[in-house]
């Protein structure tokens, strides 16, 4: 069986620039139980990973906890480190990735995200994601100790090394044990890494998509992508929906999970650089039923969340 993962990355509205990052709206909350639907028609089963705005505001938070009552859902976590306490105005000013935490600072955002979602949402998370992948080794035993059994950080194909951020070349794609020292590779840890589903077409061989992966994003991306060499994720504003369904498929022949990312705000107008009007969020709703479609019934996948993969992972 082809496993479908969808992780949600349940944030505050426009995370991608200072003002939504100083105003921390969470309208899009709101938007939730549209998308909830969706995936209960067609048997998927997603996993919202959860900022502090969103877990504590009291409007999100009684959504959230409306969806994780009726067992359909799995609520994770996703630390964003200018919006969970203690956070550094510099933080907020530079969208720190997590990985830019001094060790202290890294354990105490994660310790206090855990509980705030406990307390608030009443569900203890056991599944993660850093906020803008900022993913290293130090967070794995720190997870580890808060009783997270799933990180979902990794990206092979995601290089923010410009920027201060992570780089995940030569990652594998398929489900492993993470290593403590470095996190592009199996190790010992308990905590399962579940790669977020990336690659390139045409395919490459690994040693070549590592090293495709660590070049500048820009130009060379460009440059290749003229050549006829392009990168694809299961994310319908990064890659056309032809794409993703060819990427599915190809997942699913290989025997891997879907693991399909976006971001609450998507769906939202507004609310995201991806979908700016009502318009742009009904068609990314569409694309994202048709991928359902493309899954369930070509290729026989079925919903599960991160927890429940993990735990049949293991078994």
């Amino acid at each position: 069986m082809t496993a479908f993962l969808i992780g949600v990355d349940t944030e505050a509205d426009d995370q991608w620039t200072l003002q939504g990052r100083s105003e921390l709206s969470v309208r899009n909350a709101e938007r939730l139980p549209r998308l909830q639907a969706l995936c209960d028609r067609h048997g998927m089963r997603p996993s919202y990973l959860v900022t502090w705005e969103m877990a504590t505001r009291p409007e999100s938070a009684a959504v959230l906890r409306d969806l994780a009552r009726n067992g359909r859902c799995e609520i994770g976590a996703h630390l964003h480190p200018w919006s969970s306490p203690p956070f550094r105005p510099e933080d907020r000013e530079a969208g720190t990735y997590p990985s830019q935490l001094p060790d202290e600072l890294l354990a105490r955002q994660l310790a206090e995200l855990t509980q705030a979602i406990e307390e608030h949402v009443g569900v203890r998370p056991r599944s993660y994601r850093a906020g803008r992948h900022g993913f290293d080794a130090r967070s794995v035993k720190i997870l580890e100790s808060l009783g997270y059994r799933v990180d979902t950080s990794v990206d092979p194909l995601f290089n923010e090394v410009r920027k201060g951020g992570p780089l995940f070349a030569g990652a594998p794609l398929r489900p492993y044990r993470l290593d403590y020292a470095d996190v592009r590779r199996p190790g010992s840890a308990t905590l399962l890494e579940i790669p977020v589903s990336a690659d390139t077409t045409p395919a490459l061989p690994k040693a070549l998509e590592k090293a495709y992966a660590s070049l500048r994003p820009i130009p060379w991306r460009g440059y290749f992508k003229r050549l006829g060499l392009r990168p694809r994720w299961l994310r319908p504003s990064y890659t056309g929906l032809a794409d993703t369904i060819a990427l599915a498929s190809s997942l699913a022949a290989r025997g891997l999970p879907l693991n399909l990312l976006f971001h609450s705000s998507e769906l939202l107008p507004g609310g995201s650089p991806y979908n700016r009007d009502e318009a742009a969020v009904d068609r990314f709703f569409e694309a994202l039923e048709k991928l359902f479609l493309h899954a369930t019934s070509k290729l026989g996948a079925r919903g599960r969340t991160y927890a429940e993969f993990a735990a049949e992972w293991t078994s």
